[in-house]
């Protein structure tokens, strides 16, 4: 469009992709979100240092923050989003929904009123009948939301639900609203003008979710008739235009066999905004600079096409066998695949950037688009294949789990499907199998060859003898044995050179093989004649064999430099990951119980409720509230009852 696009940066971010790539960037303060992407007053000043004409405001942080926008229009800057009146009256959850009410739109039975005491909250939910769910006023993206049983549960499910959300939106009110037991996420994408014209680009189906935020996205929503289709479309306009909004938004539905319920409106362009551009062939985000320019939508309600069907896996750095902890370091490989013909990439790194705890853990989102679901669906599975995350934890795995598994297939799943088959899709790493094991021998035996020959050509006398790396000894052939631990064993590889092959003996089974990389970096192998490409990266004693969807992370210790480590982190409480403590709810010389909550933890965007690992009495804090941690850090001491006397 010819726009000129400019960054601003925290001082976490100050290499990150989105400033290499934009013509210029501007710092804003550091890395805490509230001390810059969150500080209003210094994005107003970087955008009338550099004489902005407007601010995109992304799809979180200020996005949808009435103040932001305020501040824009008196500064004389075009804010690219809603005006502040529709934000504040759909940022509140129980007044979006009270005005919903009034409007027509479909709700479930809940409270959505001003008095918070916890005895008449309580009260609340028993007449509404259990399950509930507790959610902040001000939240979104499953933070601050509890889901209560029965009512012994529901006070501490307030509690938790009151302190995430303090501590993510500064706003520590809850709604309660029945909880459907099975029901899918539906949302729908509208998108308004100011000259009165509001159209939706129809629905999403954002069912594939853990911890109530989404992992995989669809468009259109599988298995919709063309009625629903219609009438959820036509309440999600009745929404927008309730609220007098303009520009992008989305409306969302939770939807049974019995209807569908009006959840909550996002007053912003949504992360999985890709699916609705590829089934419809628009840009939303031209069309929002478009219409906060003053220009009219280009198309009426009729002249929306819908076209094939489209996926989104959200790509994060957390480990979903660790209750889908956040995962921080650096980036050591992180391969995607070429963008193509129904194949696009979003992301926000490359190999090499670190992945800062202060954020959101999301690496990328991975778009594809067919005529049909099933070829939809084919091409994200092959798609995923090619995806490789090393140096940090990643849900890759369970996105591939997900994409294959025969449920998803026949889509409509519910947004219990991945809690519901935790068994499966969201199991630990499994035995390595013997291909895996000859990818990661020959692997290595490829990098050390390359090494080589890279030492040779360095040389003054490259082709000397001794830059072979041919392992040919006089009068013996030698023998070669790795050791690869994983899943708390030893899976021994013998390898003896046999000509221009190797033979190797896993187990019982003896092979014979080849290695060797491909100019990407991807390793073609063959074992037995049968050739296969695979995804096999080092990092020190660690090696990541990616294989037929499964990431298999094996430990080759150095024999010299390794030693076992010792267990130390009994008698203490230490960070199970990095991250900021918020809270510490004990001091030295306590008693504690097992289980008792001690100190809370935030990283990227979540709070973790730290408790005692044993009964014992507090004998030092080694963290005070404000400090970042990294994961094993020791934060809480102990002493049994009777050392301390």
């Amino acid at each position: 469009m010819g726009i000129e696009s400019i960054a601003v940066f925290s001082e976490a971010d100050a290499n990150a992709l989105h400033v290499r790539t934009a013509e210029r960037a501007f710092p804003i303060g550091p890395a805490p979100a509230r001390d810059s992407y969150l500080n209003i007053s210094h994005i107003i000043e970087a955008a009338t240092t550099v004489g902005a004409d407007a601010i995109h405001p992304g799809y979180g942080f200020l996005s949808e923050n009435p103040a932001f926008a305020e501040a824009c229009a008196g500064a004389g800057i075009i804010f690219v989003g809603p005006p502040a009146a529709a934000m504040r009256a759909m940022g509140s959850k129980s007044a979006a929904k009270a005005l919903m009410e009034r409007s027509g739109v479909p709700l479930l039975p809940g409270y959505h009123g001003d008095r918070q005491g916890a005895e008449f909250l309580a009260s609340e939910a028993e007449r509404i009948g259990f399950p509930v769910a507790v959610k902040a006023v001000a939240g979104g993206g499953g933070r601050g939301m509890r889901v209560v049983n029965d009512a012994r549960g529901f006070a501490s499910a307030l509690e938790a639900a009151r302190q995430e959300a303090a501590s993510a939106f500064g706003d520590d009110r809850v709604l309660i609203e029945r909880f459907l037991e099975r029901p899918r996420h539906i949302e729908v994408q509208i998108f308004a003008d100011s000259h009165g014209s509001v159209v939706h680009l129809f629905e999403r189906d954002c069912s594939s979710q853990r911890r109530h935020q989404k992992v995989i996205e669809e468009a259109p929503a599988p298995g919709m008739d063309p009625y629903r289709r219609a009438a959820m479309g036509e309440a999600a306009v009745t929404a927008a235009r309730a609220v007098g909004y303009v520009g992008a938004g989305t409306v969302e539905f939770v939807v049974d066999a019995d209807g569908f319920f009006f959840l909550e409106m996002n007053t912003r362009l949504q992360v999985e905004h890709p699916v609705t551009e590829m089934i419809t062939g628009f840009d939303l985000v031209e069309w929002q600079l478009r219409v906060a320019a003053g220009e009219q939508l280009p198309v009426t309600q009729e002249d929306v096409p819908l076209n094939g069907h489209a996926f989104e896996a959200r790509i994060y750095a957390e480990d979903p066998a660790r209750d889908f902890a956040p995962s921080t370091g650096r980036l050591v490989q992180f391969r995607l695949p070429e963008a193509s013909a129904g194949v696009r990439v979003d992301t926000g790194f490359t190999t090499g950037d670190a992945v800062p705890v202060h954020y959101d853990p999301m690496l990328a989102k991975l778009i594809v688009h067919a005529p049909t679901r099933d070829a939809a669906l084919g091409l994200l599975q092959r798609s995923l294949l090619a995806c490789e995350v090393v140096g940090v934890a990643s849900n890759l795995d369970l996105l591939y789990r997900i994409a294959t598994h025969q449920a998803f297939a026949v889509g409509g799943i519910d947004t219990e499907f991945i809690a519901r088959h935790a068994d499966t899709l969201l199991a630990g790493q499994g035995t390595p199998s013997h291909d895996v094991l000859a990818a990661a021998a020959l692997g290595l035996l490829s990098d050390e060859a390359d090494a080589a020959a890279a030492l040779a050509v360095a040389s003054d006398d490259p082709v000397s003898p001794w830059h072979g790396c041919d392992h040919w000894w006089l009068n013996m052939t030698p023998e070669r044995r790795l050791e690869f631990h994983a899943v708390e064993r030893v899976f021994p590889v013998v390898m003896r050179r046999e000509a221009n092959t190797w033979r190797l003996r896993i187990g019982e089974r003896s092979t014979s093989a080849t290695g060797r990389r491909d100019p990407d970096g991807r390793l073609r192998m063959s074992v037995d004649g049968v050739l296969q490409c695979v995804l096999v990266t080092r990092d020190g004693e660690n090696i990541s064999v990616r294989w037929n969807g499964e990431t298999f992370r094996l430990l080759l210790p150095d024999p010299v430099a390794h030693a076992e480590t010792e267990d130390v982190t009994g008698g203490r409480l230490v960070a199970p990951l990095p991250g900021q403590v918020t809270e510490i709810m004990t001091e030295a010389g306590a008693h504690v119980a097992r289980g008792e909550v001690l100190v809370v933890l935030e990283a990227m965007k979540t709070v973790f409720r730290l408790g005692a690992p044993a009964d014992g009495v507090v004998e030092r804090l080694s963290c005070t509230v404000g400090d970042t941690v990294q994961e094993g850090q020791v934060l809480v001491s102990f002493v049994e009852p009777d050392e301390r006397n």
